[in-house]
């Protein structure tokens, strides 16, 4: 297997951290000096080295996984966040999208699954560039916004469905949640998000990965009322629940879009 270029990113990241507690050599002081730029991308990230780099290990594995089991009658997508990690795609019947779910829960350091797969054709080439498109809004939405940790959020888009996941405070993910909401083109805003306290969030180091507990899983009902979707000529739709595997609970709660 090829290892990517941000899992060797990654992996440098991770073997400079040790390194630095043990002294480097005049040699290894230009590699640090050459490697700067990667350890302050890492460095945006809220999760620890350690945790993203568990995270892509993660996603490699996910992805054989399905890939032995379906081969190329399915497209599914395995994304790691904090060890939990959320499928979305299609596959053709019930029972692969079962089969997936109970194979990726296997992996190895995997905390929790969130199944959106759907049992349906795969997606056009043009309903995924769509997305990729929605995603990118959202994302550079969120850099242009106050209060908003960007680089501590994923965005993952799929069939105009957007999912937020992160370790954010409340006010974090509101903030997250309405820009999302608003963006054009998305047809619902799906959060996989650990609550955690304002204190937390100022300290987000996380040598081990194992930070506070995550909150619990929210029940299903209507979304909270936000200013957006109060306003005039708003009309909100009610929220779902997703499938969820877990171990720790998981916060996952399915938000409509302003419209």
């Amino acid at each position: 297997m090829t290892v990517s270029f941000k899992f060797q990113r990654l992996a440098l990241a991770v073997l400079l951290a040790t390194g630095a507690a043990a002294g480097l050599t005049a040699c290894g002081v230009a590699v640090v000096g050459g490697a700067a730029a990667a350890g302050g991308l890492v460095a945006t990230d809220r999760r620890s080295p350690q945790t993203q780099l568990a995270d892509e290990v993660i996603e490699q594995r996910a992805g054989g996984r399905v890939a032995d089991l379906l081969k190329d009658t399915a497209h599914v997508n395995a994304i790691s966040y904090y060890r939990k990690v959320l499928l979305t795609g299609e596959v053709p019947t019930a029972q692969d999208r079962e089969r997936v779910q109970a194979a990726v829960a296997q992996v190895a350091e995997v905390v929790g699954v969130v199944n959106e797969l759907g049992v349906m054709p795969n997606s056009s080439l043009g309903q995924r560039s769509n997305d990729t498109w929605i995603t990118g809004q959202v994302k550079t939405s969120m850099l242009n916004a106050n209060g908003v940790p960007a680089n501590s959020i994923k965005v993952v888009t799929e069939r105009g469905v957007v999912y937020l996941m992160g370790r954010l405070t409340r006010r974090e993910t509101d903030l997250a949640t309405e820009i999302a909401r608003t963006t054009p083109g998305v047809l619902r805003v799906v959060r996989v998000v650990d609550f955690i306290s304002e204190q937390a969030a100022l300290h987000p180091n996380d040598p081990h990965g194992t930070n506070a507990a995550p909150a619990p899983v929210s029940g299903t009902g209507t979304a909270p009322a936000s200013p957006a979707a109060t306003a005039p000529g708003v009309v909100a739709t009610p929220v779902t629940q997703p499938t969820v595997v877990q171990q720790p609970p998981i916060q996952v709660q399915t938000l409509p879009p302003v419209k």
